[in-house]
């Protein structure tokens, strides 16, 4: 890592983000004391700086656990999470930010019960951990939210947006002078994050892969977030990628991926998963090897009162609620009518790769879908299910395969007594990115609109 910031500025950066969480021990008050290890989660710098700390807390405070005070150790990005047990006793949690890579690791070695990873499991890493069971199973594998990799300038850039092409060619020295993409003229430095970090795993697989593009070795390379932000900001000529949560007040460009409108990274484009690098935040445990409180961290973690601490650590919370179609101009005549008679909601239900099955975060929105049309304010109101697909199928086929989608959901539902009233197929009409694969996934999802 070639990051130019000494290491005091970001042991000072990282721990002035986890005196925002919790408080933060100036003495080892309870290291004097026996303390009972209660669970160790390693991974994700992104979920683990911030979020980790936070569910964790709540749901030791859900279970009568006071006082959680977080305890730095002699390791940069490591910690403990301690708190006093109903009884009296010292507990402790263990906490690692090292990258989502590192959490897998861990996990193949004993040395965690949980791994936070802002991408998914890889297939080697699936490979790797297969004598534990399968980790892409539902009960392995869990959004705990959701998330977006903002593209930040300097405040002074008057670039508000770019298309995925032209981010790949900057973040591959391609294209080197602001002057290319209508700016200041002026050379364009380059933040991004470090090899172990999910986050650029992210930006690497959407971006630099899905046009044939290596990260620039001139690239300045950071593990935290925070400071990446922060040099950013601090930059005129600078531009990088991080999480939302920690873009604060730099701007943040909308982005086009393809042939679609440019899409600004928001909370409602986030939840919906169309902003072009939305993604989402996990906790992985192997079904066959989970304690108690590993599987109550994971519970915990699908409840309003977790997803409550997803909102609340600047991430974007799974909770369905009522989104504003403003702009209409353009789209296909159907879903123009559907936005005048109808709201659409903040969920969209998205497949296993180029098949009609539901992954595992629709199967869990299904259940969130269900509750949501339970309520009183919704009981007498009506739910329409819309279908797309790309557009590498005929029209006739991808019109079909979008209906066959609607109709998963439907029977779904229907397993949880939520019924849909209406189902539309709008095949490929109205794609939300390109034809990448991540972008096909993208595109073959389902709408769920109400009225």
């Amino acid at each position: 890592m070639n990051c130019s910031a000494p290491v005091f500025r970001r042991a000072f950066l990282r721990r002035a983000v986890l005196a925002t969480l919790l408080p933060l021990l100036p003495s080892p008050l309870l290291a004097s004391e026996s303390t009972t290890n209660l669970l160790r989660v390693q991974g994700s710098n992104t979920i683990n700086a911030r979020l980790g700390p936070r569910l964790v807390a709540a749901l030791l405070a859900e279970r009568g656990y006071r006082d959680p005070q977080v305890v730095p150790t002699a390791v940069m990005d490591e910690w403990q999470l301690v708190a006093r047990a109903p009884q009296g006793n010292a507990v402790a949690v263990q906490i690692a930010a090292h990258g989502s890579s590192t959490g897998f690791t861990a996990l193949a070695a004993g040395a965690t019960d949980l791994a936070a990873a802002s991408r998914p499991v890889t297939d080697s890493e699936v490979g790797v951990l297969a004598s534990l069971g399968d980790l892409r199973s539902k009960e392995a594998e869990y959004v705990i939210g959701l998330d977006g990799l903002a593209i930040i300038v300097h405040p002074g850039n008057p670039l508000r947006e770019l298309d995925l092409r032209q981010l790949a060619q900057i973040f591959s020295g391609e294209v080197g002078d602001w002057r290319q993409l209508g700016g200041t003229p002026g050379p364009i430095r380059i933040y991004a994050r470090d090899d172990r970090s999910g986050t650029y795993d992210t930006f690497r697989e959407l971006v630099l892969n899905a046009a044939g593009k290596r990260l620039s070795a001139a690239a300045r390379r950071f593990e935290s977030n925070e400071e990446l932000a922060q040099r950013v900001a601090d930059d005129p000529a600078g531009i990088g990628f991080t999480s939302l949560a920690a873009a604060a007040e730099s701007p943040k460009l909308a982005l086009r991926d393809g042939e679609g409108r440019a899409i600004a990274p928001s909370e409602d484009s986030i939840a919906t998963e169309d902003y072009p690098l939305a993604r989402r935040l996990f906790l992985y445990a192997p079904p066959a090897h989970r304690s108690d409180w590993a599987r109550s961290l994971l519970e915990f973690s699908q409840t309003p009162a977790g997803q409550a601490v997803v909102q609340q650590s600047g991430f974007v919370a799974q909770r369905i609620g009522p989104l504003t179609i403003g702009d209409t101009r353009g789209m296909p005549p159907a879903y123009s009518e559907l936005a005048r008679r109808a709201q659409r909601l903040t969920v969209n239900f998205r497949f296993t790769a180029g098949s009609a099955r539901l992954d595992n975060k629709a199967l869990r929105d299904v259940e969130r879908l269900a509750a949501f049309m339970r309520q009183p304010g919704n009981v007498n109101r009506q739910l329409i299910l819309v279908g797309f697909n790309d557009a590498t199928e005929d029209p006739a086929r991808a019109a079909l395969l979008a209906r066959l989608r609607a109709t998963a959901v439907a029977t779904a539902l229907r397993h949880q007594q939520a019924f849909a009233s209406e189902l539309l197929s709008l095949g490929d009409q109205l794609p939300v990115a390109g034809l990448s694969a991540n972008g096909r996934v993208k595109n073959q999802r389902v709408e769920a609109w109400i009225h």
